[in-house]
């Protein structure tokens, strides 16, 4: 399991899993749930280089989102896997 310390929105921390350069599992620890809920069950399955072109720079406030730092997140995954 991966962790990512959020900055900028409501959403204090995303924990996911990749297996195979594809999104195993997602979620959001705080934010709007139903949203981050949503985007977590659209991005299982998927091709991390592919949800990474769809969610960033989706801005909700300080210039950034959970979908935003989700793909933030992805980007430092795959700098350092």
């Amino acid at each position: 399991m991966e962790t990512y310390q959020t900055t900028g929105v409501c959403s204090r921390i995303i924990e996911f899993d990749v297996e195979n350069n594809k999104i195993k599992s997602v979620k959001f620890n705080g934010g709007c749930r139903g949203n981050t809920t949503g985007v977590s069950k659209l991005c299982v399955g998927r091709d991390i280089d592919e949800i990474i072109n769809l969610l960033e720079g989706i801005e909700c406030r300080n210039g950034t989102s959970c979908p935003d730092q989700f793909a933030k997140a992805l980007k430092e995954y795959k700098q350092t896997h």
